[in-house]
């Protein structure tokens, strides 16, 4: 993260966001050390502290991206009308080929992204294959550091390919393209366990807040053992666990076909629901499925730009809160939602939980969707002190130019951020009390270097991976014709507009 700044600093003359109110209010905030220390009225500066003048400015709390993808960066552009399944077929290609440089690169690209568009944390699944590296993940940390952001890095991790995981799709493909298939596997879980528990072991950037997590990416594509063991890893070190689940209506038949229960009735029953759970996605999850994360203190991480993008479906947000699930909000990656702009993914929550039905006392409210981008996400990540402008909470904060036309007027504070804001008016952004963002610029990294490097690593990637792409374009055919077809079956949760036609 940005270095944490020393000594003291006055933000003087901005309003500030308050879900609690209509309009926002002035307030001055003093921060000492990267942590906000008062926060009100016309407060009394220490002398000797750095006046900021926030005149004209609202400030609100940094966004936190409760689930994205930095391996994502490099694979941006790739996807048209893919569905979740192509996605992960696609996947050998698309992340295929790459060198340590490559791997950090394409986490800079998004922690570029994010630190621009006011994120100032995230919960990054990111992934190496066949297996994760000490390397990899270093750089991936190494990548947020140095752009500022706070980030919670779990490596995605599988034994099984999404061929092997869908019962039938392996039958399916002729018997060159599973010969073919062997050659894209995940390596051994019991090699994954052992790398993870070094990454664990060695991991050195706690004093940044860029932690380490463990994501056994979707329960299909791991079997029980693999899970077991990461819910060991994880609760040995302390850190989180994050996984996909019942992202797709797919995913959730599948579940039921294999385990004989819901997804997330059967990741309970290997003990991995709990405090420090997050499921990713959630569309297809049952009643008693929030329930149960509800009970056992897990969080969702909604995805509504994700979830469209890939047809998967739309999540119930309101039966969530209502049954008293923690739900942050995410991007997800790159590749599969193709921007990174946290408020983006703010409107499309509630525009998603607004079409869901014609009665309003059923959507969720603008301060809703916000507390979810801002302090629920924060409680997904596991952090205590981001997500708010308040005494003891680090100074994460965006500045946003009350002169851009989306304030003008300002009638609604919090429903015009919901319903108006893009980030076009970001003029700043702090992290611990230090600028990464200053009057529109990115101050931690040069974007021009960084953008040669990327058209320089498309053109490499693009070569070395020629072979994998020619793969992919073989089985996705096979995977459109298929998944449809298995995903035409009932199930007790009804996500889509319109159901989906018979085999």
């Amino acid at each position: 993260m940005a270095k944490i700044q020393p000594g003291s600093t006055m933000i003087r003359g901005a309003r500030l966001v308050d879900p609690a109110r209509r309009r926002a209010e002035p307030a001055d905030v003093l921060v000492t050390d990267g942590v906000i220390r008062a926060v009100g009225a016309k407060l009394d500066a220490p002398a000797d502290a750095r006046i900021e003048d926030a005149t004209g400015m609202l400030i609100h709390p940094g966004l936190i991206n409760a689930h994205t993808h930095g391996h994502g960066g490099l694979a941006r552009g790739h996807a048209d009308r893919w569905t979740l399944e192509s996605l992960l077929a696609a996947g050998p290609w698309t992340g295929g080929g790459r060198s340590l440089q490559d791997k950090k690169l394409s986490v800079q690209i998004c922690a570029a992204e994010m630190a621009l568009k006011g994120v100032t944390a995230c919960y990054d699944l990111y992934a190496e294959a066949p297996i994760p590296s000490v390397e990899g993940v270093d750089a991936a940390a190494e990548a947020y550091a140095e752009v500022g952001l706070r980030a919670v890095i779990a490596p995605m991790v599988a034994d099984r390919t999404v061929f092997d995981a869908i019962p039938g799709l392996m039958d399916a493909l002729p018997d060159a393209l599973r010969a073919r298939i062997d050659g894209i596997r995940p390596a051994p879980f019991e090699a994954t366990l052992g790398v993870m528990a070094e990454i664990l072991r060695g991991w050195r950037w706690g004093s940044a807040d860029i932690r380490a997590a463990v994501a056994p990416t979707i329960p299909l594509h791991c079997a029980d053992a693999f899970m077991c063991g990461c819910r060991r890893l994880a609760d040995g070190h302390g850190v989180g666990l994050h996984s996909h689940v019942g992202e797709s209506k797919l995913q959730a038949l599948a579940g039921i076909r294999r385990y004989g229960k819901t997804l997330i009735a059967h990741m309970d029953a290997l003990g991995l629901v709990g405090p420090r759970f997050t499921a990713a996605h959630g569309i297809w999850l049952t009643d008693e499925d929030f329930r149960i994360l509800a009970a056992k203190g897990g969080s969702i991480a909604h995805n509504p730009g994700s979830n469209m993008r890939l047809g998967n479906g739309m999540f119930r947000l309101r039966r969530a809160l209502d049954l008293g699930v923690n739900v942050g909000i995410g991007t997800d990656g790159v590749s599969s939602s193709d921007t990174s702009n946290m408020y983006e993914a703010v409107r499309a929550a509630f525009q998603l939980a607004a079409v869901q039905t014609p009665d309003p006392a059923l959507w969720a409210s603008a301060e809703e969707v916000w507390n979810a981008a801002t302090v629920n996400s924060a409680r997904a990540l596991g952090f205590e002190d981001i997500g708010a402008i308040a005494p003891g909470m680090k100074a994460d904060i965006v500045f946003l130019d009350l002169a851009h036309p989306h304030y003008m007027p300002m009638n609604g504070t919090v429903n015009q951020l919901v319903h108006a804001e893009d980030s076009s008016a970001i003029r700043h952004v702090m992290v611990a009390g230090s600028f990464i963002v200053r009057d529109r610029r990115l101050l931690t990294l040069d974007l021009a270097r960084l953008a040669r490097e990327a058209e320089a690593a498309r053109e490499r990637l693009e070569a070395l991976n020629a072979e994998r792409r020619e793969l992919f374009t073989l089985l996705d055919p096979v995977v459109r014709s298929f998944c449809p077809a298995f995903a035409a079956q009932p199930y007790p949760v009804r996500q889509y507009l319109c159901d989906l036609p018979g085999p």
